[in-house]
């Protein structure tokens, strides 16, 4: 029996539709990286840093704490990412002693590039709520977000 399902038997959890949906989005997202570091050439572990980076600058130690790798590993990821013209090691804007690593737009080009139709999909079904449903929505999320980050 599922962990899931030991929870419902006892009461616990009752697995509803919107729940049952929510756990098939978070599976997706290692088939949707799967599917770009095939088509990109990368490693998935490559995708996720791009990922990371892809909402702000980062240094390579804290690229190394959110992928769960040593620091020299996360030199490496860096470097190949680096060589293939996806990112830019840049001084850190308050202190000079530090790195930052950046996504380059043609980074963003290529990763739209293979998944573009899947983020217009997206856009529209976001663009079909009313600011009401969105607002259930994002306040669904976010608490999904809270509890699968205190559970890692």
């Amino acid at each position: 029996m599922s962990d899931v399902a030991d929870l419902a038997a006892r009461g616990a959890w009752k697995q509803t539709e919107s729940l049952t949906l929510l756990r098939e989005v978070m599976g997706l997202e290692s088939g949707v990286r799967a599917h770009l570091a095939s088509a990109t050439g990368l490693s998935e572990t490559e995708v996720q840093a791009l990922e990371h980076l892809s909402r702000r600058p980062i240094g390579p130690a804290e690229i190394a704490r959110l992928l769960d790798v040593s620091t020299a590993a996360s030199t490496g990821i860096v470097d190949r990412l680096e060589a293939k013209g996806h990112v830019e090691r840049r001084p850190h804007g308050r202190d000079r002693r530090r790195t930052e690593v950046v996504l380059t737009d043609s980074a963003r080009r290529e990763v739209v590039s293979h998944l573009g139709a899947m983020f217009r999909s997206i856009a529209e079904v976001d663009a079909s709520l009313t600011e009401e449903e969105r607002v259930v929505v994002v306040r669904f999320l976010r608490g999904a977000i809270t509890a699968a980050e205190a559970a890692s």
